[in-house]
């Protein structure tokens, strides 16, 4: 009796099994040719971020990073940064010498790209945007606290981002790595929050001095505007 009933458990596990199997393959065989094969949605698949299913891959929808930049350069917000970076910021530089079309420039903490774009209408045509996430086409990925740029390889780092450098995890390393990646006599253009003090900034730079300083308002948040400028030697002046 106990032989017979191992024997009907056994038939009756294979036929589940196999029941269970065809269940998967059905599975299988419908999300493939919905999802991938023959799909329109096929070739955005790479372009789609750490999907869940091959389906959710399939559906998402890609935006194209020129019409997003459009789409942007027609927000109030965005004409309101360009405006105070084209008529404040870049003058004071210009005035001191610091910036010039050929300048080549270096944009932390970029976000979308703002002060990127407005490099650009100021005909400035070398300016680099990076950031913690990337935002294509104007802003690549990278680390402030550790910049992929060789020593020297900027005229001007801008940062017009308030809370950038107050707000980085190592404010002492955001700065050295700005002052290692600007050029001796280069330019260093912070945009910091208003409450904070001057004096507690400029310590961060142990190679530059203050050139400039003065309130600004960028996309109607209240700002300092500092502009350091990385001494020709490695000692501080005072």
């Amino acid at each position: 009796m106990d032989g017979h009933v191992r024997r009907l458990l056994n038939r009756v596990s294979i036929a589940l099994a196999a029941v269970a199997t065809a269940a998967l393959l059905q599975i299988f065989s419908h999300s493939s040719s919905s999802c991938f094969v023959g799909s329109p949605a096929y070739s955005s698949l790479s372009l789609a971020p750490f999907p869940r299913t091959s389906c959710d891959a399939a559906s998402r929808r890609v935006v194209d990073p020129n019409l997003r930049l459009a789409k942007l350069r027609s927000s109030p917000r965005w004409r309101r940064r360009s405006a105070a970076l084209s008529t404040s910021v870049f003058p004071r530089l210009r005035r001191l010498r610091l910036l010039r079309r050929s300048s080549r420039v270096l944009c932390v903490a970029a976000g979308a790209g703002q002060a990127v774009d407005a490099l650009h209408v100021a005909g400035v045509g070398d300016a680099t945007g990076v950031d913690l996430v990337d935002f294509p086409p104007l802003v690549r990925r990278a680390d402030p606290h550790n910049l992929p740029f060789f020593d020297g390889a900027f005229d001007v780092v801008l940062s017009d981002e308030p809370m950038a450098l107050t707000g980085a995890l190592f404010p002492s390393r955001f700065a050295a790595e700005a002052e290692r990646t600007v050029r001796w006599g280069g330019a260093i253009a912070l945009a910091i929050e208003r409450h904070i003090d001057l004096s507690t900034v400029a310590s961060l730079f142990k190679k530059s001095r203050v050139a400039a300083a003065w309130n600004a308002t960028l996309d109607g948040s209240a700002a300092t505007m500092v502009i350091l400028r990385k001494n020709s030697n490695n000692t501080k002046q005072h």
